[in-house]
């Protein structure tokens, strides 16, 4: 029989609908504005009676609390206007001192059973959300310096191998020296170095009394040099974004030496600019022995206490770069300390180096490169410049009781804030050049509820416009295909939510050209119908004539667009992902419900039935 589908279709149908339906309801549940409090430090908790202060003074400053989540180590106060996050953050600040850590966030307030279910609203992006846009340069020269003092090192070690005495090592610009006592040591030195580092060009000077060795890095690996310090910058920077937990973050390059972070729904952007552009590391060091020579040795400060210094080593066992894992605890004095794992290279290394030194020092050096900025007169005009800076400090100096492996700790920490960075730091990698922050922009959550709001009236006027031209032209026909079209929406949301899409501003519009390319499929139908119907076909026969035929031309128009959403995919960046995701998803959903529901439809209602006359 005509205009019949088989029962497994219907289901089929339904269960996609369910399914799309349970999906999408997420999204009609806002995230609400809220204000996180978490301990500083493990004795101290959030009691009901500070609560119950923070009650009173939210009450008293005229704030609406929505409600209070407690947690393992604080509570998340949620509000009811985001316009009071930045005043109840500070009024909490006051209540609670500095026992607290407090910072802005945004809740999800999705209901129990939904959320049993995997189902979650979309991530929205920087402009619908809000959050923070940053531009980091990355300072290239210092990224070949710090080659240079690597390979220095490296050299030293290999020339006490060898047993060639040295007396001076120096790094300047983009050429390393090494001084000695005569120019038959430089010879051979010259000789054993040059097997190990072949990216030199290598120049004999004389410098009074010495010999000097100067090695110049070449054009090819300065170019390398630089290209790995961005790449690895980039891969470091996007793991401390993800270990920020923020959704659909943008981190990408721009330029030969610029990185663009953009975090969606960041609020405290002071602890995202301090997580995001710290440039922090760590060097491990054996203390100097009183007749180590006074060039292989290097004075340093504590960090808690400057006026305490010690004489450690230049050669450095391992940095940063071999943990694998750190984590932040407590000792058995309550004091923090971070507990690192170092991969299969340090482990050795530093295995070696503790194995030989039983009974020595060893200190842990924290390394911040920072700038300053001043204003100085250039060609007339008041220009900033940057300079860069190196601050190290000892964090702990303790004596080596056994050979260490893998796994250790540190301590000498300051605060449970300073360990969670440190260790957040370390797990994420070291950069591989310092990074300085040349623009930064924050967007406000009223801004990104304007875009939303902008955003959800355009969906609906197109959506109203699509409605009533449907209708207007097809009369019956038409309110299957706006039945189809409010269909199409549901599951193009839900698909989004699903998969973890993020929604910009490109996005919407994608969605908005969406609900008007979703109609294509129902007019080609029924104008297929139509001329049926004009031929003096019966009409259950040009109905399945109009859905048969309109078949192939749908397909290949949808498909072509589907195409080029692809190649926008593969090729954009950003706001143009955004809206080839969108599209996609789109089509195929459009394709879907224009076909297979709004069919379905039709052959529940009207279906094999006798009709006498069409209102198409």
């Amino acid at each position: 029989m005509l205009n019949r589908y088989p029962l497994w279709k219907y289901l089929l149908i339904l269960i996609v609908l369910v399914v799309g339906l349970i999906y999408a309801l997420p999204n009609l549940y806002p995230e609400d504005p809220a204000v996180q409090i978490s301990s500083s430090r493990s004795n101290v908790t959030l009691d009901e009676s500070r609560l119950d202060r923070l009650r009173n003074a939210l009450d008293e400053a005229g704030i609406d609390i929505k409600g209070i989540d407690p947690q393992a180590n604080g509570a998340l106060i949620r509000l009811t206007d985001a316009d009071e996050q930045l005043e109840a953050r500070n009024i909490v600040n006051e209540t609670l001192g500095d026992e607290f850590t407090v910072a802005l966030n945004l809740a999800e307030s999705t209901p129990a059973w939904l959320e049993s279910l995997g189902a979650a609203p979309m991530n929205l992006g920087l402009d619908l959300r809000g959050g923070v846009h940053f531009a980091l340069e990355v300072d290239m020269e210092a990224a070949l310096t710090q080659r240079l003092e690597v390979n220095a090192s490296a050299m030293r070690e290999s020339l006490r191998d060898e047993r060639i005495r040295y007396r001076d090592t120096t790094v300047e610009g983009r050429t390393l020296t090494l001084t000695f006592a005569s120019e038959e040591d430089r010879s051979e030195a010259r000789n054993i170095i040059r097997r190990e580092f072949p990216d030199f060009q290598y120049e004999n000077r004389d410098a009074g009394r010495g010999a000097v060795l100067a090695m110049t890095l070449t054009e090819q690996q300065v170019s390398e040099i630089q290209d790995y310090a961005i790449n690895q910058n980039l891969t470091t920077l996007r793991n401390r974004v993800n270990e920020l937990g923020v959704a659909e973050p943008l981190v990408q390059r721009q330029g030969p030496s610029r990185i663009v972070v953009e975090l969606p729904g960041v609020q405290d952007t002071a602890a995202a600019k301090r997580v995001v552009g710290a440039t922090a590391n760590l060097e491990f060091r054996l203390e100097a022995r009183p007749d180590t020579p006074a060039n292989e040795t290097e004075t340093l400060p504590f960090r808690n206490n400057e006026n305490r210094t010690a004489e450690l080593m230049r050669d450095v066992i391992i940095t940063g770069d071999s943990v694998s894992s750190a984590s932040r605890s407590f000792d058995e004095n309550g004091r923090p300390q971070v507990n690192i794992n170092l991969d299969g290279t340090g482990g050795t290394l530093m295995n070696r180096a503790t194995r030989s030194n039983i009974g020595r020092s060893m200190a842990v050096i924290y390394i911040d490169n920072q700038t300053r900025t001043r204003t100085v007169m250039k060609d007339g005009e008041q220009v900033e410049e940057r300079i860069p800076y190196t601050e190290r400090g000892i964090i702990s100096l303790a004596t080596i009781q056994s050979a260490l492996g893998n796994s250790f700790r540190i301590t000498g920490l300051d605060s449970p804030t300073e360990a969670e960075e440190l260790a957040l730091l370390l797990r994420s990698g070291s950069l591989a050049a310092p990074i300085y922050f040349v623009a930064e922009r924050t967007i406000g959550p009223s801004l990104g509820k304007a875009n939303i709001e902008q955003g959800i009236l355009s969906v609906e006027i197109g959506m109203l416009l699509v409605v009533a031209f449907m209708l207007i032209r097809y009369k019956a026909f038409g309110v299957v295909a706006n039945l189809a079209l409010v269909t199409n929406l549901v599951l193009l949301l839900a698909a989004l939510s699903m998969l973890g899409a993020t929604l910009t501003l490109p996005g919407i519009a994608g969605i908005v050209l969406t609900l008007g390319m979703a109609v294509d499929a129902n007019v080609l139908i029924f104008e297929r119908i139509r001329e049926e119907l004009r031929a003096r076909m019966p009409i259950q026969q040009a109905i399945h004539a109009g859905y048969e035929r309109a078949f192939t031309s749908i397909i290949d128009g949808n498909l072509t667009t589907l195409l080029v959403a692809v190649i926008l995919f593969s090729i954009g960046t950003g706001p143009v992902k955004g809206f080839a995701v969108t599209l996609s998803l789109g089509i195929l959903t459009s394709m879907f419900t224009g076909i297979l529901v709004s069919r379905a439809m039709v052959n529940l209602t009207i279906g094999g039935k006798p009709i006498k006359k069409l209102w198409i």
